[in-house]
């Protein structure tokens, strides 16, 4: 199990990290947590430049859990940090789901298990994607379901109330966890951790949030309005129903969730513990909640599989059957496997590094520490560090800063907010209102305003 975590530890590191080197990790989101742990490592509340300036992260998701990470982010000021501890905080989750897999089904059973699940597309998806604070619900869940299929819900319901602690929306995944083991017979300590779960989410969306965020209210509430700001009895009755499968890629999405347990997590109540999360994502009008992509699948995974774990214990299988199901868990997980982040392991282009990363830093380094810099989407994570960086082009950046640098190379499907055109525009714009331009190599324009110590090029 150790070497297992381990080998899957080395592997998630080195994809996230690879990622960054190349500079392709962006502003949001991962510019935006090391504004946020910076910020507690520097001993005051969390902002974000990158939200808007002093912007108080507090107000927009509830988590501060990422204090956590204060201390070693005081050791090593980078964004690489942040993105070791994801790597190690997914990697140990897999320690509790495969000692529990063990115990229930065998040595055999849980590697394989442990195997598939660290490899799923979900966790592979979140690796490929910058950091997140979810990663800190990964090991608490693995413990905690654990703990509930081993018939230890005392010890389950501890591990999962600090899931108030990573997000907002993780009070309703507590909810499910208390009603789970309530239905498994202990009904006081269920309906306690179920109210715990209730109460904790609703005082951090109506209560905590609003305290922070400076329009006084929770800042998601729009996800949840019709396209177009509609609504009506209508509308709601079919977005809670046909609209929670449909478009298609909801349906998809939920295929490819239990695709890997070959389906067999169904027959497991630990599954209706995944519903909260499956609710807000497809009621949602942000088609990106939808898909496979990003982060936003990584808190299944340790449901799904968890629920598998628990529907083999449960059943009265022969060693042939319990084989058969585990070779096709294995087959699903390695069909999955090339379509997802994990896969830049075994590919070429991961492991060279293209002339203008060198080029990026050269320029880069001739920002002092502390100035104001707007910066493309890609170059932020680069800054964040060392500097107060704000996205460039972004409407809510801190204006006038001292300093400017920009990509303009970075492929279309990386670009954001700006198209090529607007790009061209605003630094014309900005050429035009008192910006020298110190620098333009390689693709990168670096811009000063007279008096902060850059000398035109």
């Amino acid at each position: 199990m150790w070497a297992l975590a381990g080998a899957l530890f080395l592997g998630y590191a080195a994809v996230s990290l690879r990622i960054h080197q190349r500079i392709l990790s962006n502003s949001y989101d991962l510019g935006i947590f090391e504004q946020v742990v910076r910020s507690y490592a520097h001993g005051h509340l969390p902002v974000s430049e990158l939200k808007a300036p002093d912007f108080p992260v507090l107000g927009d998701h509830f988590s501060p859990v990422l204090a956590l990470l204060a201390p070693f982010y005081r050791l090593w000021p980078t964004a690489r940090t942040l993105l070791v501890a994801q790597a190690a905080l997914i990697a140990v989750s897999v320690l509790p789901l495969t000692a529990w897999a063990r115990r229930a089904l065998g040595g055999g059973a849980a590697v394989a298990i442990g195997l598939c699940y660290g490899l799923s597309w979900g966790i592979a998806s979140a690796v490929g994607f910058d950091f997140h604070e979810v990663a800190f619900a990964v090991p608490l869940l693995t413990c905690s379901l654990a703990a509930l299929g081993s018939g230890r819900s005392r010890a389950a319901a501890c591990w999962a109330l600090p899931l108030l602690l990573v997000k907002e929306d993780l009070g309703l995944t507590v909810l499910a966890i208390g009603l789970v083991i309530a239905a498994r017979g202990e009904r006081r300590l269920g309906l306690a951790t179920a109210a715990a779960g209730l109460a904790g989410a609703l005082l951090a969306i109506l209560v905590a949030l609003p305290a922070f965020n400076p329009g006084g209210s929770f800042a998601y509430w729009s996800f949840l309005d019709a396209p177009g700001g509609g609504g009506g009895p209508a509308q709601l009755l079919y977005r809670s129903t046909i609209g929670l499968v449909t478009p298609e890629a909801k349906a998809t999405t939920l295929l490819l969730v239990l695709a890997p347990t070959l389906f067999l997590a169904l027959r497991s109540p630990l599954l209706w513990i995944a519903l909260p999360t499956l609710l807000w994502r497809f009621a949602s009008n942000d088609s990106v909640h939808w898909g496979t992509g990003y982060h936003y699948s990584l808190v299944l995974m340790p449901i799904v599989f968890a629920a598998f774990v628990d529907a083999l214990a449960t059943r009265d299988l022969t060693a042939r059957s319990l084989r058969r199901h585990l070779a096709g868990t294995v087959a699903v997980t390695l069909l999955l496997l090339p379509q997802y982040p994990l896969w830049q392991l075994v590919q070429s282009a991961t492991w060279r590094t293209d002339p203008r990363v060198a080029e990026a830093h050269r320029l880069m380094d001739r920002i002092p520490d502390n100035a104001t810099v707007q910066a493309s989407t890609l170059l932020v994570p680069q800054l964040t560090n060392r500097t107060s960086v704000s996205l460039y082009g972004w409407p809510q950046s801190r204006p006038d800063p001292a300093w400017i640098i920009v990509d303009t190379w970075t492929p279309y499907y990386k670009r954001w907010p700006l198209t090529v055109d607007q790009e061209k525009a605003a630094l014309a714009w900005d050429v035009e209102h008192g910006y020298l331009t110190v620098a333009a190599q390689d693709g990168f324009v670096l811009l000063g305003r007279a008096g902060t110590g850059g000398k035109p090029a």
